[in-house]
């Protein structure tokens, strides 16, 4: 028996057949912090509706570049709301050997450097497509140092992941003030971290009672979810391929449990 061919109903099982495709939105939006007028990025999937968590991304050393407008995208196309902050300040871009001072000025000040992290998430909190209740922070390098630093200030966020950051703080005492969960990605034969400072890390957190993860990848150095760092480990920050879709896919689980309720 033939059935007739209707093309209304051909159009509306083809919608059902077909998902949703993504539209990616990236824009720079201008905030200031103080007398500092910084300018953070903005990716979010604008074929989803209402609001979704939200992630902030904290940048390398060399300020806010499009590796971080990358991994925003990244992160919009998993369904999240992502906002890259800026700590230094808009059109401030160092490369090395610069980019060690201006970093340097924020290790050395962790109350500045709170305040411009603090600043970045109050844009991510305040944007119409953040679920305010569903909040983490990612960072890489100075940005791995950066987001364990907002959770040491007490930040009301559910958790922060860094990525081969510095694990080192003036104030280990601040570690009873997190109240998020945390995930660090761990280069093994990073000498830029040396095991002092990890072992360090690791008392600190277990005397606060922090509840946190520590994955630390063999054969990988400083920066190895980075291609602009070459391939050449012995230089201590190469990229790593394995290293870098491990520590991804680690960070999916993580928000997936963070995020579940």
């Amino acid at each position: 028996m033939k059935f007739p061919f209707f093309p209304a109903l051909s159009v509306l099982l083809s919608l059902f057949a077909s998902p949703i495709k993504a539209e990616i939105v990236g824009k720079a939006i201008e905030y200031p912090v103080g007398e500092v007028l910084c300018e953070g990025w903005h990716a979010y999937d604008a074929a989803v509706t209402g609001k979704r968590p939200a992630v902030l991304i904290v940048h390398q050393w060399t300020g806010l570049t499009d590796y971080e407008k990358m991994r925003a995208e990244m992160l919009a196309n998993l369904g999240y709301n992502v906002f890259a902050l800026d700590i230094y300040g808009k059109g401030i871009r160092p490369q090395p050997p610069e980019s060690g001072k201006v970093s340097g000025k924020y290790k050395e000040n962790r109350a500045l450097y709170r305040k411009r992290l603090e600043a970045g998430l109050q844009v991510l909190r305040g944007l119409p497509q953040t679920d305010p209740e569903k909040i983490a922070a990612i960072g890489y390098c100075f940005g791995g140092t950066g987001v364990l630093e907002l959770a040491r200030s007490g930040a009301k966020i559910d958790g922060v992941v860094s990525f081969h950051g510095g694990l080192g703080t003036p104030t280990p005492e601040d570690a009873k003030k997190i109240a998020c969960r945390v995930l660090v990605l761990h280069g093994a034969d990073d000498p830029f971290v040396p095991p002092t400072e990890v072992a360090a890390f690791h008392r600190e957190m277990k005397a606060a009672e922090v509840n946190y993860e520590f994955v630390a990848y063999p054969g990988a150095v400083h920066a190895f979810t980075q291609k602009m760092a070459g391939n050449d480990p012995s230089k201590g920050a190469a990229y790593q391929a394995e290293a870098d879709a491990k520590s991804w896919e680690a960070m999916k689980g993580f928000f997936a449990k963070l995020f579940e309720n």
